[in-house]
Formats: C-alpha cells, structure tokens, sequence
C-alpha cells in the first residue's frame, strides 16, 4: 500500500494506461475473481434446484409410504381333484 508510483500498463498496441500500483493489483484480482465468482453462483444454482427437486421426490415417496392400506380381496381358491379323478385335457375320439 506504500507504493504509489505510477505504473504504465500496455493494454493493446496503440493503447496505454497511466496508473498507481494498487489501483491495477486491485483491478488485475477483480478481473480475475469476477468470472469465478459468477461460475460459483451458476454452480449453487444448479445444485440447489436439484436438491430442491429431490426433497420434493422424496417428500412424495414417503406421502406414498404412508398412506392407507386397503385390505387385499379374499379369493377363495377352487377346490382341488383328487389325484386319478382328473379328465384329459384331449377328448377321446376313436374311429
């Protein structure tokens, strides 16, 4: 911060800058910082309407586990032929 002496910057050919020392290492982190910053907000964004999307699965998942049961039809099951009383499936046609 002591140093204060001006600093010639060339930014393109035809094109100088006249500037103190601080004033361009602060504008050099700037320049620098301003694109991750915007990269990290781009990311968090993203993050959270994915995790906002998975609570909202999860919350329906669990409305689905938790809801009544309706008790299953009672079918009752046909009675069994006892073994050698069973018709053929073929009719038996003999010339």
């Amino acid at each position: 911060m002591a140093n204060w002496l001006a600093v010639t910057v060339t930014i393109w050919p035809g094109q100088v800058l006249d500037t103190k020392l601080p004033v361009l290492i602060l504008a050099s982190f700037l320049i620098g910082s301003v694109p991750m910053w915007v990269a990290l907000r781009t990311t968090r964004w993203s993050l959270k309407r994915r995790l906002d999307a998975s609570e909202r699965q999860l919350a329906d998942m669990r409305a689905l586990a938790n809801r009544p049961v309706e008790p299953a039809p009672v079918t009752t099951p046909a009675p069994a032929t006892p073994p050698g009383t069973a018709s053929p499936s073929l009719p038996l046609d003999f010339p």
